[in-house]
């Protein structure tokens, strides 16, 4: 989850000022967080408050329906209850809508952000049929279109198999098989890779710039350098590099220092359950 936070704040300038290289200043005073953060945050709000309970929910270590009803019905709570107190941070029109909205209803989505934001689930399954359980049940709460949840399952799968130290070429595989298209390379859609929000248009080159990148730093610069979306890219990207790498302590340290006092609590809350219970899960 701090990778997505990382990708998003290093890739926030860019959104709309694309830079097609890798040697910029990391962070900067331009830089600012996103409703990417936010709503990843929101999100380990909500699977943390729904593991408190897995002691009842579990039956015999698999997590039973009223589990899955819990996390879906906690991650709308507090996507609108903390994701009310960001009303400028981004969000696009229809999710702002669903924000503020007292009935709230999925609304067919592709949109990228449904990739963006399911990093925490990754941190509590113990197989891919749960991961991709758990991302739908936080995803299809609004991204229900088959691309938006096809996206976010590969995002959480990516950061599964990097948790229990897969190899990039059997990710590589595994998502060419079962999601989308990798047989291509970054310096070859750079110069041509446009503006797009959609899933099926920002998932794989996330993923692929995760894949050529050598370290976490330089997966944050390759996905930046591909233009684009840039801080939703790059908070996918990052996403998953986090789980794959070790975050640098002084990376880490300059990114928390961008977060205001509520997001920094529920992201040390969210360091000490990972801590404390993704072991025991």
């Amino acid at each position: 989850m701090l990778g997505a936070i990382i990708g998003d704040i290093a890739g926030s300038r860019f959104e709309f000022d694309n830079y097609r290289k890798k040697d910029f200043e990391l962070f900067t005073d331009n830089c600012f967080v996103t409703d990417d953060s936010i709503i990843t945050l929101c999100l380990a709000k909500a699977v943390m408050e729904t593991v408190k309970t897995r002691k009842v929910n579990i039956i015999n270590g698999v997590y039973d329906e009223h589990f899955y009803s819990l996390l879906e019905e906690l991650s709308v709570k507090y996507m609108q209850k903390i994701g009310r107190n960001y009303p400028s941070c981004g969000y696009g029109g229809r999710f702002f809508n669903w924000i503020f909205t007292n009935n709230p209803k999925p609304y067919n989505s592709y949109g990228n952000g449904a990739a963006m934001r399911v990093s925490p689930v990754a941190y509590i399954a113990r197989n891919e049929d749960e991961v991709v359980k758990l991302s739908d049940t936080v995803t299809g709460i609004t991204h229900n279109h088959k691309e938006g949840l096809k996206g976010a399952q590969a995002t959480a799968l990516c950061i599964y198999m990097a948790l229990i130290r897969k190899t990039k070429d059997q990710m590589q595989k595994f998502i060419s098989s079962n999601y989308y298209n990798l047989n291509f390379t970054i310096d070859e859609i750079r110069n041509t890779y446009s503006f797009n929000e959609t899933c099926q248009d920002t998932v794989p080159q996330a993923i692929k710039a995760f894949l050529e990148s050598e370290s976490f730093e330089d997966a944050i610069r390759v996905a930046v350098s591909v233009g684009g979306d840039s801080d939703t890219l790059a908070a996918i990207t990052g996403s998953i590099a986090g789980a794959f790498y070790t975050v640098p302590a002084d990376i880490e340290k300059k990114a928390l220092s961008y977060l205001d006092s509520e997001m920094f609590l529920i992201y040390k809350e969210w360091e000490e359950f990972r801590k404390q219970h993704i072991q025991e899960i």
